[in-house]
């Protein structure tokens, strides 16, 4: 599972949590010693046909969140390797040119020196929704978010907890907004244009044989909607990956932040989805997992 990959040190944001182009290169030398990388074709067929067998050691590529850094940085050398690689785009970001919130907080933290000055602005912000949304108190806020992250300090995931989740969407969504025109820019279709992939550019992805899924509409936590809601999320990116030439009947998604329910699933089993991709850290056993709920490794869990 990869999602930015660009020149770091050189980069305008480069406290921004990502994979440089030479780790990048490094770990595909990793992977080609000791991996065979594979397509989601290949992983289909296997999938399908008990006289289909995958490669020892299969490994597949997957490339979260349409970044431009995708198809100048990753395509080439995937290209040139001969690995085909799964690209997993959110529609409104391309087709929009709005930045996802979830990106707009990477760049708000990236270009801060500590995230408490930022977590402070942010508890600041509160008093003036609490009336209107019954907001708890900065304390009480503390005490909820108790989990630990893997790669994040307590203050980055708190902040990013209360502005992705705990906090109702019409706060954090102002926020949000907010932080980012101050912190990052005002032009955020500019930035958009920037840091996401066009129609063109996905769509030249999928000729030369990448695979184009779905990521939703808007990035929501899909878990948190009502069935309803995920089904309209659903057949919206599905239009989108219509729009750049990718077949309907092999269609995956990859959950954005990891978040499926059994409702979400059964959604996706109505309209014939072939293969969900979690966020959960572990090798895919295809004997066990469901083809809906595939967990995969992190970038970095692997050496370079």
């Amino acid at each position: 599972m990869y999602h930015y990959v660009r020149d770091l040190e050189h980069s305008r944001y480069p406290a921004i949590k990502g994979l440089s182009i030479e780790r990048f290169r490094r770990q595909l030398d990793h992977i080609q010693r000791l991996y065979t990388p594979i397509s989601v074709d290949d992983l289909l067929q296997a999938l399908s046909s008990p006289h289909r067998q995958l490669p020892p050691n299969s490994i597949l590529l997957t490339f979260d969140d349409g970044y431009s850094d995708h198809f100048q940085n990753v395509f080439p050398l995937l290209d040139d390797r001969g690995i085909l690689g799964c690209f997993f785009p959110p529609a409104q970001a391309v087709l929009e040119h709005k930045v996802l919130d979830v990106n707009k907080i990477h760049f708000v933290l990236a270009s801060a020196r500590s995230a408490w000055p930022l977590l402070d602005k942010v508890f600041d912000a509160l008093a003036e929704f609490r009336t209107e949304y019954s907001l708890k108190s900065r304390e009480a806020y503390l005490l909820a978010i108790s989990e630990k992250h893997r790669y994040d300090s307590r203050e980055v995931t708190i902040f990013k907890r209360l502005l992705q989740r705990e906090l109702p969407e019409p706060v954090r969504t102002e926020i949000v907004r907010r932080l980012f025109a101050e912190h990052v820019t005002s032009d955020e279709a500019a930035f958009a244009c920037e840091l996401y992939m066009s129609l063109d550019q996905i769509a030249c992805l999928r000729r030369q044989g990448m695979h184009i899924g779905s990521h939703g509409y808007s990035h929501a936590w899909l878990n948190h909607l009502t069935s309803e809601a995920q089904a309209f999320e659903v057949d919206r990116s599905l239009e989108f990956l219509h729009k750049v030439g990718a077949r309907r009947d092999d269609w995956t998604i990859c959950y954005p932040y990891g978040g499926f329910n059994d409702s979400l699933l059964q959604v996706l089993s109505d309209r014939k989805c072939r293969l969900g991709f979690t966020v959960e850290a572990r090798t895919a056993d295809l004997d066990v997992d469901s083809r809906l709920t595939l967990p995969r490794i992190d970038t970095n869990d692997l050496p370079g």
